[in-house]
């Protein structure tokens, strides 16, 4: 007998769909080459921002102030149902200008977003340093989102698994061979252990999506995009939020670690931290606050996010009936988690979901990329 839905792919994205559906009373199974959670969500650097990552008001700006009011309730019922907690914390978002150019662009940001009602303060150099005091003096003032919030994905993706499964959903490991179609509609995939026979199939499998044989999607749909990260330790915490400049971001964690990120680099699947890229970091890092010169560098990493050609996400029913699509987040795969649960779960369950999904169709992508063939 098929199962209700196999989701591939066990990141948070895929996890978090897993535990909706599984609450909902239907039958899962999760099917993960590896350790649940491994890959681009635990490299995540976990910034729930819809005012700097949607750079102005829009569908997709709607869908990611959608998830991040969706994130309070999505942490307390993990929590709950895992014992995990994820590090999910408030103080909101600076975006600080550190030059004259930079603060041009964030004075027009702000007239664009105060003209729609949306909520932004704009802070002039010394409202910053009353916030930050340990912001760079070439501080030339702020947009501040004093509502939004920040999270450690790893912590998440742990909580998010475990959750799933005490909900009643099902991991398999092993590789995910191709997803099966018969007569335009998706009835299960083949995997290590055999076929896997499904009514549904939600594709989650992040920057490997398109390397999933059968995935629908036109050439070039989902491609990885390399970051590079450097966590460093200061005693006690220099900063109390999440501050972006013109060139990258530092998220500070509770205990007083700061995660500095993050690179972009158009590499396919090569996984490494370099010279250039780690001192790429870390000039980001002494350029918003220089006392981070002397903070110790505790550990790097890199991975991949799962680009989609204009950078928003693929959600939602495509061409092929029965196949759902939950991937090609970009760098938003953490804030749009709570959102991208509710709606595929809703999509698979029959129902409406709760935001418009038609901005982010699979349909929308071979007319982005057909100029490119």
């Amino acid at each position: 007998m098929p199962v209700d839905v196999v989701v591939v792919g066990a990141g948070v994205l895929g996890s978090s769909v897993a535990l909706r559906l599984a609450q909902a009373g239907l039958e899962v199974v999760v099917l993960e080459r590896a350790v649940p959670g491994a890959e681009a969500s635990s490299a995540a650097g976990g910034i729930l921002s819809p005012g700097v990552e949607a750079v102005e008001p829009g569908p997709f700006y709607a869908l990611c102030r959608a998830s991040l009011a969706r994130y309070a309730e999505f942490v307390r019922d993990v929590e709950a149902l895992s014992g995990v907690s994820v590090g999910f914390r408030g103080g909101g978002t600076l975006e600080v200008a550190l030059d004259d150019d930079h603060a041009k662009v964030l004075a027009a940001r702000a007239e664009k977003i105060q003209r729609h009602g949306l909520p932004v303060e704009v802070l002039d150099d010394a409202a910053v340093r009353r916030l930050e005091p340990g912001i760079s003096r070439e501080a030339r003032g702020a947009l501040y989102f004093a509502d939004e919030s920040s999270l450690d994905p790893r912590l998440l993706g742990r909580a998010v698994y475990v959750a799933a499964a005490r909900a009643g959903a099902r991991f398999v490991t092993g590789q995910v061979r191709r997803i099966v179609s018969e007569g335009g509609r998706a009835i299960g995939v083949d995997h290590d252990a055999g076929r896997i026979e499904a009514e549904r199939v939600v594709l989650a499998a992040g920057a490997w999506s398109q390397r999933v044989e059968g995935n629908g999607l036109p050439e070039g749909s989902v491609r990885p995009v390399r970051g590079q990260i450097a966590l460093l330790d200061t005693r006690p915490p220099l900063l109390s939020r999440v501050v972006f400049s013109g060139h990258g971001y530092a998220v500070p964690r509770a205990d007083g670690r700061v995660l500095i990120g993050s690179t972009m680099e158009e590499v396919g699947f090569e996984k490494a931290v370099t010279a250039g890229g780690l001192r790429h970091v870390l000039e980001i890092a002494i350029g918003i606050a220089p006392a981070l010169a002397n903070a110790p560098v505790v550990e790097t990493w890199s991975n991949f996010r799962p680009a989609s050609p204009d950078g928003e996400p693929i959600l939602g029913e495509g061409i092929v009936r029965g196949l759902l699509y939950a991937t090609g987040h970009t760098r938003n795969g953490i804030l749009l988690t709570p959102v991208t649960a509710d709606a595929i779960a809703a999509v698979a369950l029959g129902r409406a979901p709760p935001v418009d999904l038609a901005p982010f169709s699979p349909t929308r992508l071979a007319a982005i990329l057909s100029p490119r063939r």
